[in-house]
């Protein structure tokens, strides 16, 4: 059973083209029928996902491959390349036997390459390389391949992995050859290579049935659905197991109701699994991810990679704001509370505390991406929010205060290198390597307190037109680097309730840049722009036209407003300053101020100062 079967997880760096391969694997293997309509990047199966080009989530897939004769299955797992998500990754190589590290011709190895590599050789996991996206103009695949070999030794690599195979292949051409020179046809020579490579899944078939859960969805018809890979033994349906933590604690009985396998992008019914295969179990309702679902006779846990702990949190609150209950369904704190409980169940990368009064709560996540995306999908559900300014979590040790620094890699045009280098100092970073990368570019590595990089995405575009790439990894806890220096400007904020109007708007245009446009309800407290210096200003953007009956010619100049300037999600949460609050409602994102009013707000910075 377990000889024709192969499990291999892909990892690279974000955007790299991991999800644009598998593609192009499921197409030539014969996956769908011709005449099936098949969208890009099928494996990003969730609306964010789709949306923001990016794997949030990490899923299994599974292809059947003929060579000589044989049939094998390979079971693919999809994983994210965004540091943000790296705690999907880390849990979901235990799943696999070898693993397809996936590098850009240009770009070369990228900081969650670093990340996700490292832990695949901690694993013993011995890897095969792809140098992806050849048909690059400005593609260099000799170097890239001497940059990884060094990432390699850099990372302690043993012999056995150190000799490792070399692909070169456009995922999106659907195409690798082993030779530059090589006629480049189809993906054989990677299904080949995997099923010579990639070694079959070592298991004891005698032993009682055991399985890791390794990833936790639900499914509408059949409830908690646990995704793991078989290590002991055989299971079937309606079979009777028990689910015991990682300390061998029980947490439930119950019965396998259903045993699925993977098959492309289906999850397909089987009767019977056995030790080796990556399976979906439905029929439990309390077993969590790390937990061990085993027969009743197993008493040991199967062991779990710990999860690298969170490095920022947000607190997350009811929306108290004037416009409250309007928008969304879904209001009270116990509602909140029930969404980020289950949250912090299924995603083992996040980390729950209520506050003692338990009104508001402490969400601890990798980055400021990884909040977006939950604070995101609690808004499409319905969900109306408070979100306050993420924060770094410091450890203490030994007397002394650590906090979180980051390696940042950026690649810059020449001439925007100097306002960045100047930034990332103001930002107590401390450059490492500075090197030109061709074409005009340079690349610059600094270590960075986290701190410092809140908020700096969207300046860092501003200063290089757009141009530049900026890539974070969380690097180490180091001694506390002293205060960095917050948003420059103050806020413009509302005086009064009601809808904004153009004539107002355009006479406080020249006061700093506006965030709202003709039409906008706002309220007291409400942010509506950014000042053209340092301190909050108030403002009155209701205040509509006189009218006379007098008219002269010359008086009536016609109102151009300057276009609003618009923010993401994240780079909302990154803006406010700790005074502030962000109000998330499914059709609005407000920036406001903590106390809305203006003598409460003297009052709190009296207290404060």
């Amino acid at each position: 059973m377990t000889r024709d079967l192969r499990n291999i997880a892909i990892i690279a760096h974000v955007d790299h083209g991991k999800t644009t391969l598998i593609d192009s694997i499921m197409k030539q293997s014969g996956m769908f029928r011709d005449n099936q309509a098949v969208e890009v990047c099928v494996m990003d199966s969730g609306d964010l996902e789709k949306e923001r080009g990016i794997t949030i989530l990490a899923k299994p897939t599974s292809i059947q491959w003929k060579k000589d004769g044989k049939e094998t299955r390979i079971n693919i797992i999809d994983t994210p390349g965004h540091a943000d998500f790296g705690g999907e990754v880390e849990r979901v190589l235990h799943m696999a036997d070898g693993v397809i590290l996936l590098t850009d011709a240009a770009e070369g190895p990228m900081p969650q390459t670093k990340f996700v590599l490292g832990k695949a050789l901690k694993q013993g996991l011995r890897p095969i390389v792809i140098i992806n996206k050849i048909d690059r103009p400005d593609g260099r695949p000799e170097e890239v391949v001497d940059e990884v070999f060094d990432l390699f030794v850099s990372l302690d690599a043993n012999d056995e992995q150190l000799d490792f195979p070399i692909l070169y292949a456009s995922g999106r051409d659907g195409w690798c050859v082993t030779d530059l020179n090589d006629p480049r046809e189809n993906l054989s020579p990677l299904l080949d290579l995997i099923l010579e490579h990639v070694p079959a899944p070592k298991v004891e078939e005698g032993k009682p049935f055991a399985m890791l859960a390794t990833l936790l969805d639900s499914d509408p018809f059949l409830g908690r659905c646990l995704t793991g890979r078989v290590l002991h033994g055989s299971a079937k349906v309606n079979d009777t197991v028990k689910a015991i933590d990682l300390e061998g604690n029980l947490v439930e009985n119950g019965r396998l109701s259903k045993l699925l396998m993977f098959n492309g992008t289906q999850r397909v019914p089987v009767s019977e699994v056995h030790a080796g295969d990556i399976i979906c179990i439905a029929g439990l309702t309390e077993a969590s991810v790390a937990d061990t679902i085993c027969a009743p006779s197993v008493t040991q846990p199967l062991a779990s990679t710990p999860i690298d702990p969170p490095t920022m949190s947000v607190t997350i609150s009811v929306n108290d704001s004037p416009f409250a209950g309007k928008e969304g369904k879904k209001v009270t704190s116990t509602m909140i509370r029930e969404r980020l409980l289950a949250e912090a169940e299924t995603n083992v990368a996040i980390t729950y505390k209520e506050s003692a009064d338990k009104d508001s709560f402490e969400i601890g996540g990798r980055g400021e991406l990884q909040l977006g995306v939950l604070i995101e999908t609690m808004r499409r559900e319905g969900f109306e929010l408070t979100v306050s300014r993420p924060k770094v979590l410091f450890k203490e040790e030994s007397g002394q205060k650590l906090e979180p620094i980051e390696e940042v890699i950026i690649d810059v045009d020449e001439e925007y290198s100097s306002a960045v280098v100047d930034a990332m100092n103001r930002r107590k970073g401390e450059m490492l390597d500075m090197r030109s990368s061709g074409a005009g570019k340079i690349r610059l590595t600094f270590l960075a307190p986290s701190r410092g990089l809140i908020g700096y995405q969207s300046r860092f575009l501003t200063q290089t037109r757009g141009t530049g790439v900026m890539n974070r990894l969380f690097h180490s806890y180091a001694p506390f680097k002293g205060e960095v220096a917050q948003r420059r400007n103050g806020a413009l904020i509302s005086t009064d309730q009601g809808t904004a109007v153009a004539y107002a708007i355009f006479n406080l245009q020249d006061r700093g840049a506006m965030f709202i446009e003709h039409q906008t309800p706002v309220y007291e407290g409400m942010i509506v722009g950014e000042h053209n210096r340092e301190n909050d200003l108030e403002i009155n953007v209701l205040k509509g036209k006189k009218l006379t009956n007098m008219r002269a010619s010359g008086s009536d100049e016609a109102v151009t407003l300057t276009p609003p300037r618009k923010m993401s999600l994240e780079d909302m949460m990154a803006y406010i300053n700790d005074d502030e609050l962000l109000e998330v409602t499914p059709q609005s994102l407000r920036l406001r101020k903590k106390y809305l009013c203006p003598h409460e707000r003297k009052k709190a910075s009296r207290e404060a100062g």
